[in-house]
């Protein structure tokens, strides 16, 4: 519930109520999330295949609409992955507007010159500036981390993705990640006309499947479906009805000899990795206002013979089902008569790590 501007999320679910609805539906807190939430987060900005060779550079909007914080990823001559502000420390101005093979970083509006680390190199007219240069005149470079080929930036971190990334390795570690090919035919963008909290407050419980999904529920063992709340991420296992489409476990896996049909992490505040035997499809949660979100897909191919088939079939089906819903939900939550609800203790566990997490960040 809200108190003066605080949130509270009972650390018990079965005393627990949901985040008000004023929460989605307040633009003032809508504001208020970019620098409480997104700008203390983690973000997933694209592979390695951006900056293919030494000298590379490839410039970006993170959360475009947004936060809109113009970066830019750049290969060193030593193979060094790097990202930077993309905004010249001098007037401002973008430094690099199109993805590039080149040896320094220029601006264009007066001639700073910057390594590709960052680092200030030359400035013309300003040999009689004092205390030139500093190190405000480096660009900023963000935390940066790979896992195999998919890069992720820090804005202001408040916490270590290595050790999300070490979590969700602990049940998907045996996939070739790096050798994972992006696959642009399956990847697409949507745009849900609704706040993007509840477009994770959807994704993160399974409670919906029987009543929203019903090709996907055949699939599913819904009685089976469990979650594992982690600090910074969760996970929903999706298991199998029978042995068909799910994945070959080695021996030494905790789940072997169960029927697992796909492993859906989230990652606060706005990333899911939804592992299926074919590979891997990321949806970003990118909120444009307090009633409309873009949400992207990028799917990585790890197996195509597995294509089509089992949990990670018909994607484009399931989200037009979860639009729909949480567009309603959008809606009802507009209603001078709904406060907030309450959780499934058995089924929405991941839900009420969400808004628990949400507090908290909201409240520091």
């Amino acid at each position: 519930m809200i108190n003066k501007d605080k949130y509270y999320i009972d650390p018990d679910i079965s005393k627990a109520h949901t985040l008000p609805a004023s929460f989605y539906r307040d633009p003032i807190v809508f504001e208020k999330i970019k620098s409480k939430i997104f700008l203390k987060s983690w973000q997933w900005v694209g592979d390695t295949e951006m900056v293919p060779e030494k000298n590379c550079v490839y410039p970006l909007i993170v959360l475009e609409d947004y936060l809109s914080e113009p970066v830019v990823v750049t290969r060193t001559k030593d193979n060094k992955i790097h990202c930077l502000t993309n905004v010249c420390t001098h007037r401002g101005n973008i430094v690099v507007h199109e993805p590039a093979k080149q040896k320094k970083l220029v601006c264009m509006y007066h001639g700073r010159k910057f390594n590709m680390d960052g680092k200030y190199q030359f400035m013309p007219e300003f040999n009689e500036a004092k205390d030139f240069p500093g190190a405000c005149d480096n660009l900023h470079k963000f935390p940066i981390t790979k896992w195999g080929k998919l890069i992720f930036i820090g804005l202001n971190p408040s916490f270590d993705f290595q050790n999300v990334i070490d979590k969700m390795s602990e049940r998907i570690g045996f996939m070739p990640i790096e050798r994972f090919k992006f696959d642009k035919t399956l990847s697409k963008e949507y745009e849900i006309k609704a706040h993007w909290a509840l477009y994770c407050d959807n994704y993160l419980e399974g409670f919906h499947i029987p009543f929203v999904h019903k090709d996907l529920n055949e699939i599913l063992d819904y009685q089976n479906y469990t979650t594992e709340v982690y600090e910074f991420c969760n996970l929903q296992i999706g298991y199998s009805e029978d042995d068909s489409e799910v994945f070959d476990l080695p021996t030494d896996h905790i789940d072997f000899g169960k029927n697992i049909a796909a492993y859906y992490y989230w990652v606060f505040p706005n990333m899911m990795f939804n592992f299926y035997p074919w590979g891997l499809s990321i949806n970003l949660v990118r909120p444009v206002n307090d009633s409309l979100t873009r949400v992207s897909f990028r799917s990585y191919v790890f197996d195509k013979s597995k294509l089509n088939r089992g949990a990670g079939n018909q994607l484009d089906k399931v989200e037009l089902e979860d639009e729909f819903v949480v567009e309603n939900v959008h809606m009802g939550l507009r209603s001078s008569f709904y406060k907030a609800g309450r959780f499934s203790p058995t089924k929405e566990q991941g839900v009420h790590h969400f808004h628990n997490l949400i507090s908290n960040f909201m409240n520091s």
